[in-house]
């Protein structure tokens, strides 16, 4: 059934590619605005203005990166699920605000991503890496593990916020590893790092592109990536599943296109194929990777899929660890 299925997407893909985007779109005629629910000049934006570039070729209306930051991507996404469904709009959404939001802000959440919002295509897996202050006495991921085996309650480990990736990532290693770190959210990268250089907190989990300036200038020292393998734009520093106890160990961050779920299927599958075409291109991808992201094209019945097992996998974490931003 799921090679029928995988056929049939294949075949509609096919067709959509033979056509270009605005025969069947309603919105003809004016921009496609791809919606980043993130500030702009950080990676993320980043990301967006390298995939609109790169649609520009693909959509004869052009595209226009719009930037909708607030209430952990929720505000931009919001956007995307409340405008007209005719491929005018689309969301570049991370696992944020398509996935994890909902496990932990629950009552503030005003749409259902699953309900809401049609997945396009996704762009790419961003491992995050654990970077340590210098002094700290641990280089690996096994040393961290005795290290905070030892000294309960003593490491500090900082992130971007309650219930993000960066957040889920520490929970996941303290209760794989079977320790307990003080988690110490912050409101953006540059400050975590910073403070970890410092030595004001002790570990942090970031995307490797913003940690690599402090790895370079050795201010900080990386111990692991958070994807199942290493990455390839990373090769020399290990992925936490090395350690044989932590084989387990897999969560990052990604992120994807989105329309209103109302969107018509056909023009679905045209921006599908456009944006499929637009992740063979070498400089895109090699673009991406620069940025910390491993490109990885999937079919919308594949990204569908992926999502609702990440979602399983962040619901455990958020369960095991009590994650709640509520409060």
């Amino acid at each position: 059934m799921h090679a029928i299925r995988t056929l049939a997407a294949g075949a509609a893909l096919a067709l959509a590619a033979a056509a270009p985007l605005h025969a069947a779109d309603p919105a003809a005629g004016r921009p496609v605005t791809l919606i980043v629910p993130f500030a702009a000049g950080g990676g993320v934006d980043g990301m967006g203005r390298l995939l609109a570039e790169r649609l520009r070729g693909e959509m004869p209306q052009g595209v226009v990166v719009e930037n909708k930051p607030g209430a952990s991507g929720m505000l931009g996404a919001q956007t995307v699920v409340r405008s007209a469904p005719d491929g005018a709009t689309l969301l570049l959404g991370s696992a944020g605000e398509t996935a994890i939001n909902p496990l932990v802000f629950k009552s503030k959440m005003q749409y259902q991503p699953e309900k809401d919002l049609a997945p396009i295509a996704l762009i790419a897996r961003v491992p995050n890496v654990l970077v340590a202050n210098p002094r700290l006495p641990v280089s690996s991921v096994e040393q961290l593990v005795a290290y905070g085996r030892a000294n309960p309650d003593r490491l500090t480990y900082a992130t971007s916020g309650v219930g993000n990736p960066q957040h889920l990532n520490g929970e996941l290693l303290q209760s794989l590893a079977g320790i307990k770190m003080v988690h110490v959210p912050y409101k953006g990268a540059s400050a975590q790092l910073v403070d970890v250089a410092a030595g004001s907190v002790d570990l942090t989990f970031v995307s490797l592109a913003g940690a690599l300036p402090f790895i370079k200038s050795g201010k900080v020292k990386p111990l692991a990536v958070t994807s199942a393998k290493r990455a390839s734009f990373a090769p020399d520093i290990p992925a936490v599943a090395e350690y044989a106890p932590l084989a387990d160990y897999a969560l990052e961050n990604w992120f994807g296109v989105f329309v209103p779920a109302a969107t018509p299927a056909d023009v679905q599958q045209k921006l599908a194929a456009a944006i499929g075409r637009a992740l063979k291109d070498e400089k895109l991808v090699a673009s991406l990777r620069e940025l910390g992201g491993e490109v990885q094209p999937m079919s919308q019945d594949e990204f569908r899929d992926f999502i609702k097992a990440q979602t399983a996998v962040f619901a455990k974490v958020v369960a095991d660890g009590h994650i709640t931003a509520e409060n």
